[in-house]
C-alpha cells in the first residue's frame, strides 16, 4: 500500500474516532429531537386530552407527555431558580413536586401561554403545615401560588437551550414547545412533577 493511501486511511480513522468520541461524550447534552408535534400525534391517533399525563422530571429538565404509559413527546424545560427539592414556601424559587390538576389555561402576554396548575393543592397544604410545625420554615411563611407551565420572554429560547433555571418556581418551555403543548392538552390533563 502506498504511503499516501496509508496516510489517508490513518486520517480517516482518526477523524472517525474523534467524531464518535464527541457524540458519545455529549450523549446527554444532545437536544431532544422531535419527529412529530404533539398536536399531530394526538390528532392522528384521536387521543383525548383527558387521557394525557404531563410528566415532569426535574432532575432531567424534561417534560414528557404520556398516554397510557407511552411517551408521546419529550420537551426540554427549565425550572425555578433554586430547583433542588420540593417547594416549601413562597419566594424560595423551587418548583413544587407531586400530582396536580390544571386550574386554568390562557394566552399570556409575556410567556405566550400559561397553564396554571392547582398548587397549592391539599397535599401541598398538608406538607406546608407539617414543615411549619417542625420548624423547617418560619411561622409567618406563606405557601405561595401562581405556579404553572409557560413559555419564555420573546426571543429568549436560549434560556431553554442553555438549561438556565430562571423562573420563580414555574416550568418553562421554548415558545414552539409551549405552543404545541397548549394546543394539544385540555383542562382534564393530569400533571405529575418528580424530583
Amino acid at each position: 500500500m502506498s504511503f499516501k493511501i496509508q496516510w489517508f486511511l490513518f486520517l480517516f480513522a482518526l477523524v472517525g474516532c474523534t467524531t464518535d468520541l464527541q457524540i458519545n461524550g455529549d450523549a446527554d447534552k444532545q437536544p431532544i429531537e422531535k419527529t412529530k408535534t404533539l398536536q399531530k400525534i394526538v390528532t392522528e391517533r384521536k387521543i383525548s386530552p383527558a387521557d394525557l399525563l404531563i410528566y415532569i422530571e426535574k432532575s432531567k429538565r424534561t417534560l414528557t407527555v404520556k398516554y397510557n404509559g407511552e411517551n408521546l413527546i419529550t420537551y426540554p424545560c427549565v425550572l425555578g431558580f433554586a430547583p433542588e427539592g420540593d417547594k416549601m414556601q413562597e419566594g424560595d424559587g423551587k418548583t413544587p413536586e407531586g400530582k396536580f390538576k390544571i386550574r386554568a389555561m390562557y394566552p399570556h402576554k409575556s410567556w405566550s401561554y400559561f397553564i396554571w396548575i392547582d398548587y397549592p393543592n391539599a397535599t401541598s397544604q398538608e406538607r406546608f403545615k407539617t414543615r411549619k410545625a417542625k420548624g423547617l420554615i418560619e411561622k409567618n411563611a406563606k405557601i405561595g401560588g401562581e405556579v404553572g407551565i409557560h413559555g419564555v420572554p420573546e426571543g429568549s429560547n436560549d434560556l431553554i437551550e442553555k438549561g438556565m433555571d430562571w423562573t420563580l418556581g414555574c416550568i418553562s418551555l421554548s415558545t414552539e414547545d409551549i405552543t404545541d403543548l397548549y394546543q394539544s392538552i385540555g383542562s382534564k390533563t393530569q400533571i405529575e412533577i418528580l424530583k
